[in-house]
C-alpha cells in the first residue's frame, strides 16, 4: 500500500501554506538548517505548539535543547487551525467520569483549565501579538440538542465550580449570530481565540531567547535508542545525539514511530477567509466577536479576524490529499450558516493535517524510559498542546503527576492498526455525516 509523505503531499517544502495566517504573520528571525553532528540533553522533534512549548520550558529549566522542524516553526496544524482556546478536554466531563472515574475526571478538568491559563500567561509574559479575544459560543444546530447542552452548562457551574459559562436560548442566539441555523447553546467567556501562527511564532522566539537551539528545514527520517542514548538522523545526514527525546509530531508523525501511529490518525481540515467585511456586517454576523463552534459531528468552527474577515472552518477529508479547490469545498458549509455571504469574495483557502484518537483524548505516553510523546489532540490542541509541552518538560525533570493523569486515560488502537485505520474511519464518518443531516 503506497503511503505518501504527509510532509510534502499537499505543501511546498519549507514554505508556509498560502493562508490568511501566513499572510499576516509577525516577522521573526529565521532558524538555520541542522548540519553535521550535534549533541544536547534533550532533542525535540516537531516545531508546533507541543514541541515549541517543550523546548521553551526545558530551556528555562537549564537543559540544553535542540528542536528539529521539518519545514518552518508553526508550519503544521499549529499555524493553520481555527485558533480556538477552549475549556475542558476534547470529551465532556460526563464522558470522562465514566471513562476514568469522578476523581480523575476532576483532575483532567483542572489540567484543561491550566491549558487555557498557560496560553494567556505566555502571551502576557512574552508580549506575543496574536489578537487574543475572549469567548467561545457553542451553537446547537438541532433543537433537540439544546436541553442537553443547558444541562451540561449547569453541571459545570454546580459540580466543577466553573462560573464563566452560561446558557443561551434560541432568541439570544439569533441576536448574537446573524443566522437562523441554530436553536440555542452556551457561551463560555473563560475560553477565547487567537491568531495561532503568531502565537506559535511568539513561543518560538521565547524558546530561542531561553537558549533552545531551533533548526528548521530539518526532516527527521529515523531515530535509534540504545543504552540510554538517542540518535536522531535527518534526510541530509545530520545527526543529533541526546539523552532524551520528545516526539511532538502530531498529524505529521507518519512512519517515525509505529507504537504511536497505531493510536493516532491524521485527518485533514479546511478553512476559508473572506475579504474584509467591514464593522457593520461583521457585527451582524458575530455581534460580540466571539468564536463559534457548532454541534455538527463534522464541526463548523468560525470567528472574525482582527481585520473583520470571516474565518470559517468546515468539512474534513480522510485520505492524504487536500481538495483541488479548498475555497469551493468549504464555501457551501459557510453558506448553510450564512446565506447572506453568497456574494463575498473568498481571499484565502487552506488546509492542514491534525491527529485524532479513537476516544478523542490526547495520547500521552512514555514510550521508553527516555522517549516521551503527546499527540492526538483531536481538534482541541491550541491550549492542550501548549500545556503538553510544559507537562513533558516536568516529566523529563522527574515530576510525573500531570503526565501520569493524562497517560492513564486509555487510548485504544485503531481497528486494523495503522494500515486499515483510514478505510474504517471513512466508513464511520460517512455515517456521522448522514446523522448531521437528520
Amino acid at each position: 500500500m503506497f503511503t505518501p509523505n504527509l510532509l510534502t503531499a499537499n505543501d511546498k517544502v519549507g514554505a508556509y501554506p498560502a493562508s490568511y495566517y501566513a499572510a499576516t504573520a509577525n516577522a521573526i528571525a529565521s532558524f538555520a538548517k541542522l548540519q553535521g553532528d550535534q549533541t544536547c540533553d534533550i532533542v525535540v522533534i516537531g516545531g508546533g505548539f507541543t514541541g515549541l512549548s517543550s523546548a521553551l520550558h526545558l530551556a528555562e529549566r537549564g537543559y540544553d535543547v535542540i528542536l528539529l522542524e521539518a519545514h518552518r516553526v508553526g508550519w503544521g496544524a499549529s499555524g493553520r487551525n481555527g485558533g480556538q482556546v477552549g475549556s475542558g478536554q476534547r470529551r465532556e466531563q460526563d464522558d470522562l467520569e465514566k471513562m476514568v472515574g469522578r476523581d480523575d475526571a476532576k483532575k483532567l478538568w483542572d489540567i484543561a483549565e491550566q491549558s487555557k491559563d498557560i496560553v494567556k500567561s505566555l502571551i502576557k509574559k512574552h508580549d506575543i501579538k496574536c489578537d487574543w479575544k475572549p469567548g467561545i459560543l457553542h451553537a446547537d444546530h438541532r433543537a433537540r440538542f439544546v436541553p442537553e447542552t443547558h444541562e451540561y452548562t449547569e453541571k459545570l457551574q454546580s459540580e466543577y465550580g466553573y462560573s464563566d459559562i452560561r446558557n443561551v436560548d434560541r432568541a439570544e442566539m439569533r441576536e448574537m449570530l446573524g443566522s437562523e441555523f441554530y436553536h440555542g447553546g452556551s457561551l463560555d467567556m473563560g475560553a477565547g481565540h487567537i491568531h495561532p501562527l503568531n502565537f506559535a511564532l511568539g513561543v518560538a522566539d521565547a524558546a530561542r531567547d531561553a537558549g533552545a537551539r531551533i533548526f528548521e528545514n530539518s526532516v527527521v527520517t529515523s531515530y535509534e535508542n540504545h543504552a540510554g542514548k538517542v540518535t536522531v538522523k535527518t534526510s541530509d545526514g545530520a545527526v543529533v545525539s541526546a539523552n532524551k527525546l520528545i516526539l511532538g509530531c502530531n498529524g505529521y508523525l507518519d512512519g517515525l514511530e509505529d507504537r504511536v501511529a497505531k493510536r493516532v490518525m491524521p485527518i485533514n481540515n479546511f478553512i476559508i477567509a473572506t475579504e474584509p467585511l467591514g464593522d457593520d456586517l461583521a457585527r451582524e454576523l458575530i455581534r460580540d466577536d466571539v468564536a463559534v463552534a457548532d454541534s455538527k459531528f463534522v464541526i463548523n468552527y468560525y470567528r472574525l479576524s482582527a481585520d473583520k474577515r470571516m474565518l470559517f472552518g468546515g468539512g474534513e477529508t480522510y485520505g492524504y490529499n487536500f481538495p483541488k479547490d479548498i475555497k469551493s469545498f468549504v464555501f457551501p458549509h459557510m453558506l448553510e450558516v450564512y446565506p447572506q455571504l453568497k456574494d463575498v469574495n473568498i481571499d484565502y483557502g487552506w488546509g492542514g493535517t491534525l491527529a485524532i484518537t479513537m476516544n478523542r483524548m490526547p495520547f500521552f505516553r512514555k514510550i521508553e524510559d527516555n522517549v516521551y510523546t503527546a499527540t492526538g489532540y483531536s481538534g482541541h490542541g491550541v491550549a492542550m498542546a501548549t500545556l503538553a509541552g510544559q507537562i513533558m518538560a516536568d516529566a523529563v525533570a522527574g515530576t510525573m503527576e500531570r503526565f501520569d493523569v493524562m497517560a492513564n486515560v486509555k487510548t485504544p488502537v485503531f481497528p486494523g492498526g495503522k494500515m486499515l485505520r483510514f478505510p474504517m474511519l471513512v466508513a464511520a464518518m460517512l455515517w456521522y455525516s448522514i446523522r448531521d443531516k437528520l
